[in-house]
């Protein structure tokens, strides 16, 4: 039998450090199956909540409807006055005048009314802060209500009008701003009828010589006007 090479033999040294580095790995490995899980919380307020007066109503889970208050906003949530106050987690759909239907889920309750987490896509959480912004600064600027819905006349003013029955009709734009259009068209749908008007849907409020005026479902920020029509 040949004899162990005396040179390939670790010193008493090497097999105590050795040993000491394998009772080390143990003992981080049993840390880490040990350690709690640490829970990833999402920062409440990543968004920054701006006052406002915006009137609506909610639906919530058990199908009743309320009339509701936005007193504050952002992209994130939105704090609401209403008659009754809803359960933590709670899913509700709200309608907003301008802003139109939101989802979310209530977050906490305070007196009068309660605050809502925004259930909302990338893209409607932009669309939101562009509104949002867009009324600070017009408020910012003092300006009035008539200033804020200015109109303008737009560079692309030949569009399609959507009737609810899928009829489609040319139209052309006469003016518009960022809460509905004056529309010259061959059709005149009754009043209240629900209308699309290129790819914003609208509501027929009162018709006049040329055609009708439409008021948008939703209120429109500048970037969205800007490419539908040329603005």
């Amino acid at each position: 039998m040949r004899a162990p090479d005396i040179m390939s033999l670790p010193t008493i040294e090497e097999a105590t450090s050795a040993d000491a580095l394998r009772v080390r790995i143990r003992q981080l490995h049993d840390q880490r199956l040990n350690r709690p899980i640490v829970k990833i919380v999402p920062d409440r307020r990543r968004h920054r909540r701006v006052p406002v007066n915006v009137a609506g109503r909610f639906m919530r889970e058990d199908q009743q409807e309320y009339p509701c208050q936005v007193i504050n906003m952002s992209a994130g949530g939105m704090a609401l006055l209403a008659p009754v106050i809803c359960n933590e987690g709670e899913r509700i759909v709200a309608y907003l005048d301008n802003l139109g239907r939101i989802e979310g889920v209530v977050a906490r309750s305070f007196e009068g009314g309660f605050a809502v987490r925004i259930l909302a896509s990338l893209y409607k959480r932009e669309r939101i802060a562009h509104l949002l912004t867009w009324l600070i600064n017009q408020k910012s600027l003092g300006l009035g209500e008539e200033r804020k819905h200015e109109r303008i006349v737009p560079r692309v003013s030949a569009s399609k009008l959507i009737l609810p029955n899928g009829d489609v009709h040319s139209c052309r734009i006469i003016d518009v701003s960022l809460s509905g259009a004056s529309v010259a068209c061959s059709v005149r749908p009754p009043v209240d009828t629900v209308v699309i008007l290129g790819r914003m849907r609208g509501r027929v409020v009162r018709h006049h010589e040329q055609g009708m005026a439409i008021q948008f479902v939703e209120l429109q920020d500048p970037d969205s006007l800007a490419r539908s029509f040329g603005g």
